[in-house]
C-alpha cells in the first residue's frame, strides 16, 4: 500500500542516573567514593533506506522510543549507553516538526542521515565531584531527560522522469510498457490513486527511473481531486513526459491546463523541460487529426510527439528524447536538498512568571539541571542552588523581592525558596 504522509512521536533515551557510593572493603579505610556515572540514552536517527518506497509502516506504529542510559554502578563502573534508534525511511522524505511545520530534514539520497533527537547524557557519579576540598561528596545527578518531538513525514518520490497529464491520458499504460512496472489500468478516469514507479532500461549502461503521477485536474493545486498531493511528487522530477489523451474533444485545453495548474502549485514546475506526446495513435481518428495537431503545437514553439501504449510505437525514441533533455540540465538546476535546520535556542536563558503561589521560572538549562538533580540529597540540593545563582536566576529573583518560603515552579518540580546557603568548593 503506498502511502506518502504519516505522523509520529518520537523519543530519544534518558542518560542514566549517576551512582552516590563510597568503597567498602574490610581493612580499606575511608575508600572514598567509587560512584560511576549514568550511560548515555540512545539517539533517535533518520536514515535513508533505497529499498523503500513507501511510509506504509508508519501507519500502524507511530511512537519510536529509543534505549534509557542505564545507571552507574560502584567502583566507578559506568552504566551501559542506550542503543540508537534508526528509523528508515524511502528516499524523498521531509521531516517536518509537526507543531510548526518546520523543515528539520530532506533525506533524499542514500547514506542521507540525520539525527534528530540526541540521547540525554548519563549523570555524574559521586566520584566525579570529588577534589582536594571534598574527597568524600554525597552528591550525584541524574541521567539528563530525553528529547522528544512529534514529527510529520512527506515522501516526495525522487525520479528522473515524471509521466503527467489529465486523467485516462494513458500515463500508467506508458510506464507499464517501458518498465516491468505493474500499475492498475482501466478505461475509466482516476484509475491511478497513488504514484507508480518503474525503471526503464535504454541500454546496457543508460536507465530512467520513472514516475507515473496520477492524473491531474482544474483545481489541482488546491487539492481538488487530491492535486496537491499527487503534485508535490512532481517536484521531485528533473524532466516530464507530458501525455495527451488523442481521444480528448481539445487537447490543446487539455496541456494548457495541466501545464496552469503546475504553474499554480510551484511556478518552478512549469519550467521543467517537458516531452509532449499525442497518445492512442492506434486509434485512426487520432492518426487523422495529428497533422493539424503538430500545426498547433508549433505556434507556440511545442515539438508535439506522437506515441501508442497498446501497440508500444515511439515509446523508445520518447524515452531517449527525455534522457537527452537530462543529459542538458545543469547539475545546479535538480538539487532538492534541503539542509537541516536546528533552532536557534539560547540554553541559559530563562523567564520569570509571577503567579497566584509563587513563581514559575522557564529556561532549557534550569530546567534540564531540576531534572538532574537528586532532590532528596542534601548535597545535591545546595549544589542546584548554585547553578541559580551562575545562571543569574537567584538574583532576578530578589528583584522580583522573593520572600523565604515563597514557591518557585521549575518544570515539574514545586521547591521552597530559602535564603540559607552556605558555599564551599
Amino acid at each position: 500500500m503506498f502511502v506518502d504522509e504519516a505522523e509520529i512521536h518520537v523519543r530519544s533515551g534518558k542518560g542514566g542516573d549517576g551512582m552516590m557510593h563510597f568503597r567498602k572493603e574490610k581493612f580499606v579505610n575511608r575508600g572514598g567514593p567509587d560512584g560511576g556515572n549514568g550511560g548515555r540514552g540512545g539517539d533517535i536517527v533518520f536514515r535513508v533506506n533505497p529499498h523503500l518506497n513507501t511510509l506504509y509502516k508508519f501507519q500502524h506504529n507511530r511512537t519510536y522510543f529509543a534505549e534509557d542510559g542505564k545507571k552507574g554502578g560502584h567502583q566507578d563502573q559506568t552504566g551501559k549507553s542506550g542503543q540508537t534508534l534508526y528509523i528508515d525511511v524511502p528516499p524523498g522524505t521531509i521531516i517536518y516538526e509537526l507543531a510548526s511545520n518546520r523543515v528539520l530534514a530532506d533525506l533524499a539520497h542514500e547514506g542521507d542521515e540525520v539525527i534528530l533527537c540526541s540521547g540525554g547524557r548519563g549523570g555524574r557519579g559521586n566520584a566525579r565531584f570529588a577534589n582536594s576540598r571534598h574527597q568524600a561528596p554525597r552528591l550525584a545527578e541524574r541521567g539528563e531527560p530525553a528529547q522528544e518531538m512529534d514529527l510529520k513525514l512527506e515522501l516526495k518520490l525522487i525520479a528522473d522522469v515524471g509521466i503527467i497529464g489529465m486523467p485516462n491520458a494513458g500515463k500508467s499504460s506508458m510506464l507499464a510498457a517501458v518498465t516491468n512496472a505493474k500499475p492498475k489500468i482501466a478505461d475509466y478516469p482516476f484509475t491511478t490513486l497513488v504514484p507508480n514507479l518503474g525503471v526503464a532500461i535504454l541500454d546496457d549502461e543508460i536507465s530512467l527511473i520513472l514516475a507515473d503521477i496520477p492524473g491531474l485536474i482544474e483545481g489541482a493545486h488546491m487539492g481538488i481531486g487530491l492535486g496537491d498531493t499527487f503534485l508535490r511528487h512532481v517536484q521531485r522530477t528533473r524532466v516530464l513526459i507530458h501525455v495527451l489523451d488523442g481521444t480528448s474533444e481539445n487537447v490543446m485545453a487539455d496541456y494548457t491546463q495541466i501545464n496552469s495548474e503546475l504553474a499554480l502549485f510551484d511556478p518552478n514546475l512549469a519550467k521543467k523541460a517537458q516531452v509532449v506526446v499525442l497518445n492512442k495513435m492506434d486509434l485512426p481518428q487520432v492518426e487523422e487529426k495529428y497533422p493539424a495537431l503538430q500545426k498547433q503545437f508549433k505556434k507556440i514553439r511545442v515539438v508535439l510527439h506522437s506515441c501508442s501504449t497498446i501497440q508500444k510505437k515511439n515509446l523508445k525514441e520518447i524515452l531517449w528524447e527525455a534522457y537527452h533533455l537530462l543529459q542538458n540540465i545543469p547539475l545546479e538546476e535538480i538539487k532538492t536538498e534541503i539542509p537541516v535546520y536546528r533552532a536557534e535556542v539560547d540554553e541559559k536563558a530563562f523567564e520569570i512568571e509571577t503567579s497566584a503561589d509563587g513563581f514559575i521560572i522557564h529556561g532549557a538549562a534550569i530546567e534540564r539541571a531540576a531534572e538532574m538533580t537528586y532532590w532528596e540529597n542534601f548535597e545535591s540540593i545546595r549544589r542546584f542552588q548554585r547553578i541559580l545563582q551562575a545562571l543569574g536566576i537567584t538574583a532576578a529573583l530578589r528583584e522580583l523581592e522573593i520572600e523565604e518560603g515563597d514557591i518557585v515552579h521549575i518544570g515539574k518540580y514545586e521547591l521552597v525558596w530559602t535564603e540559607q546557603f552556605d558555599d564551599y568548593e
